[in-house]
Order: C-alpha cells, then sequence, then structure tokens
C-alpha cells in the first residue's frame, strides 16, 4: 500500500522512531510502528477486512468523521487515515471497494470517543 502523511508532526512520527517515543511515548510508538509495517506490506484495504477484526480493528468511521478509516493503536488513540479515491465509491460491496484501495493518507493520531 502507497501511504502518504499530510501532518508534519505525524510524519516525523513515521518517518522516525525516536521522535514518535518523544511525541507519544515507547507503547504508543511500538504500537504506530505495527500498524505502519501492516499497512505497508498490504496490497490494499481488503486484507483488513471484515471491519473492526484482528489487532487492527480496521474500519471506517460515520458521523462527522465519515470517509475517514481508523486502526486501533494504544487505547483510546486510533490512527486516523483517509483513502485516496479518485472517484465517487461504490457502496453496493464495501468489501469490494476496500479492494480498490491501495493509497491511503495518514491524517492524525487520535481518540475518536471524545
Amino acid at each position: 500500500m502507497v501511504i502518504s502523511v499530510s501532518d508534519k508532526k505525524l510524519r516525523s512520527a513515521v518517518e522516525d522512531e525516536t521522535a514518535a517515543r518523544k511525541l507519544y511515548g515507547a507503547g504508543m510508538a511500538k504500537k504506530l510502528a505495527l500498524r505502519l509495517t501492516a499497512l505497508k506490506a498490504a496490497a490494499s484495504l481488503a486484507v483488513f477486512w471484515p471491519p473492526k477484526s484482528g489487532p487492527e480493528r480496521c474500519h471506517e468511521l460515520k458521523g462527522n468523521l465519515a470517509g475517514i478509516f481508523s486502526v486501533d493503536l494504544k487505547q483510546p488513540y486510533r490512527l486516523l487515515f483517509k483513502s485516496d479515491e479518485s472517484k465517487p465509491a461504490d457502496r453496493s460491496d464495501e468489501q469490494m471497494r476496500w479492494g480498490t484501495i491501495t493509497e491511503i493518507e495518514l491524517t492524525s493520531i487520535e481518540d475518536t470517543h471524545e
């Protein structure tokens, strides 16, 4: 999977483990590294199907964060990203749609439950 990072602070954490530990702590930095490895190794987002399965618990958010995907880090924090879908998504078959997502943009690390 092709991964880009929009946030400067997050980019430094993604590119440098020492920076990640300084920004988020050792536990969060370790989880971030694990999730990045899994995302980079995936051919598409379909690897994480069905939603909320596996240790990543990847799923698409709803409400005011609709269109943003989330994977678990250290509770209660999530790594948020959006797909680089260039055309309107066909939502009739979500599993197929996830299979077409091969590029993502990391946007933030947040507690989405606040």
